[in-house]
């Protein structure tokens, strides 16, 4: 494995890995600053709103400066923040940290699937969906030491700056190793932030349904099975565990499918599996067969953001950061407004006929990819 593949890789890891860590954290924030679960969803918009509102420019932001240094600046930038939760004296303090953790790691998101995609270009193979399983491997390895710290008993600082301190100190060596693309010259100064084309507006509503859907597991998988399929409330969070275990192993074994049977095969394929998986748990509300449809889910789905990714990042019509801010921004919109939006729907209907909006999302997915060219 090359160097800077391997660099890259780390970044994914620590991504994910400093993410879950301050997540998995969050009663012990949510009890030092006395706030109910309405306003921890406040803090937790901040962030979204961020991430949403950095992830446009970034691409610009790539053009100016290179996706390394883009990648450095905001990985020390995401790193050095978490120390400061604890320390917030307020609300509104916290609520601006929690912004600038979004804006950081959407810096960061968007740097860094620029420089997985110049090493896909060097390789001159498909390997994007394997920084993807890194990040994912990176989010269950933060959340044992979330647990790990909590089970000590550790206060939130000295928890976060030992995080912070041996990501940084990993961040500052694998630097090194990052891939040096220069700045793009220009004659004329483009605009800050460009609308997508026809192409990057197909590949970022396929992104969109996909992320819709990742939320939407992610945040309502364990009160469908408790509610729904009223498991047990110790069995309920299994249905989450097996969702984010498929999409680790899709996405560790994505690459040799592609290579296999193409991007715009394979996307039908996860499309179809996706649809197929989340049926089964609307149709079968015994809780083992919703962790089983959700397992399914979780294989289908894991493939498709990475691809939609590369292919973005592969666009002959613009540079790498550019299409791939287009498309993380509008697929991001997907993870951050489709929870909220199938809890609406929840509230009218129920949650098992609220899900009907990702069946019918995944169905656009397919149909998407299957008119997609490459």
């Amino acid at each position: 494995m090359s160097t800077s593949r391997l660099a890259v890789k780390i970044i994914f890891f620590l991504n994910g890995f400093v993410h879950a860590n301050y997540f998995s954290r969050l009663p012990r924030i949510q009890d030092q600053f006395q706030i109910n679960d309405g306003v921890v969803g406040l803090v937790l918009l901040s962030s979204s709103i961020g991430a949403l509102g950095a992830m446009p420019f970034t691409g610009w932001l790539i053009i100016r400066n290179g996706s390394r240094r883009i990648t450095i600046f905001s990985a020390f930038f995401y790193c050095s923040l978490i120390p400061l939760i604890p320390w917030m004296p307020n609300l509104w303090s916290l609520i601006g940290l929690f912004f600038l953790l979004g804006v950081s790691s959407g810096m960061l998101d968007v740097a860094m699937n620029s420089q997985a995609v110049m090493v896909e270009k060097q390789l001159g193979k498909p390997i994007m969906t394997s920084f993807h399983a890194l990040f994912s491997i990176g989010m269950m390895a933060g959340a044992v030491g979330g647990s790990l710290f909590t089970k000590l008993t550790s206060g939130l600082f000295i928890h976060f700056v030992t995080v912070s301190s041996l990501s940084l100190l990993v961040v500052f060596v694998a630097r090194y190793y990052l891939i040096h693309d220069k700045p793009q010259i220009k004659d004329k100064e483009g605009p800050a932030f460009r609308l997508p084309n026809a192409a990057m507006v197909s590949i970022g509503i396929i992104a969109f349904c996909s992320m819709l859907g990742e939320g939407a597991m992610a945040d309502w998988s364990t009160n469908y099975m408790e509610n729904i399929a009223h498991a047990d409330p110790a069995i309920a969070p299994l249905g989450l565990s097996a969702f984010a275990l498929a999409m680790t192993i899709g996405r560790v074994f994505g690459d040799s499918a592609r290579v296999r049977f193409g991007d715009k095969s394979l996307m039908v394929v996860c499309g179809l599996v996706a649809t197929a998986g989340l049926t089964v748990a609307i149709i079968f509300v015994h809780p083992f067969a919703v962790i089983a449809g959700l397992f399914i889910v979780g294989i289908g789905l894991s493939a498709i953001v990475p691809i939609a990714y590369s292919i973005a990042g592969h666009s002959k019509d613009l540079p790498p950061g550019v299409g791939l801010a287009m498309v993380t921004t509008v697929g991001y919109s997907g993870f951050l407004f489709g929870p909220p939006i199938i809890g609406l729907l929840a509230d009218v209907l129920t949650l098992r006929l609220a899900l009907l909006l990702a069946v019918f999302l995944f169905l656009v997915m397919t149909g998407l990819s299957v008119r997609y060219k490459s």
